[in-house]
């Protein structure tokens, strides 16, 4: 299967990880996105690009039939399947990028990620960042996370946070992929990003922290 080459950039983010449930200490926040995808096709900002080969269905409405939203109306999350090759047949490499979002001082992401309950297939989501306004595949060259490519993917809805200490313009990419036949279905929702000023001690302390080391995750219910 074909897959981009991205070069390393860890000094572009300070990553840590961050448990649900923690908060990183900070002057004032500033909710920068908060998208639970009740009309997917109204979002103009985002960036829905289709690099499959060959091209077949980028990211698209939530289906209810298949399993409901995280929350809101039952439709109302953004999905992707092996049809993002056309026919389901070849490389899905199917993007869902956001606004571009000013983040300053100590940014937290978050998210929730489901799949379609059937077992035996290896449904794979990147976690990407990259900072400025780019939408090309280069300009994601921090990997935040790799969930899934077996039958770990979450069947069901799971939170996934990560604290990132960066600076400046930035944009988050949602990136589906991996071989149409091992593919299946799989749902995102409720992407909220919060940028905050923390105390100085705590962005030394961040910002000298430099390098990817994932996304912590919480299972509904726990």
């Amino acid at each position: 299967m074909k897959r981009l080459a991205f070069r390393s950039s860890a000094a572009a983010a300070a990553v840590v990880v961050a448990a649900a449930t923690a908060t990183a200490p900070a002057h004032a926040s500033v909710t920068v996105l908060d998208e639970g995808f009740t009309n997917l096709a109204a979002l103009t900002d985002w960036a829905r690009i289709n690099r499959s080969d060959p091209p077949g269905t980028g990211w698209f409405q939530g289906n209810a039939g298949i399993f409901a939203a995280q929350s809101g109306p039952a439709n109302s999350y953004a999905a992707a399947n092996f049809l993002g090759a056309a026919n389901g047949a070849g490389d899905v490499d199917n993007w869902l990028i956001t606004p571009t979002l000013n983040l300053s001082g100590v940014t937290t992401l978050s998210f929730f990620t489901n799949r379609e309950a059937e077992d035996g297939f290896a449904n794979l989501l990147e976690v990407r960042y990259g900072a400025g306004s780019g939408t090309d595949a280069a300009s994601f060259g921090t990997l935040l996370e790799a969930i899934g490519g077996d039958s770990a993917f979450p069947s069901e809805w799971t939170q996934w946070n990560a604290n990132l200490a960066v600076e400046g313009p930035g944009r988050f990419a949602f990136r589906y992929l991996g071989d149409a036949d091992t593919l299946s279905y799989i749902g995102l929702d409720t992407v909220r990003v919060v940028t905050a000023v923390p105390e100085p001690a705590a962005w030394l302390m961040l910002a000298g922290a430099l390098g990817v080391f994932g996304l912590a995750r919480r299972r509904l219910g726990q």
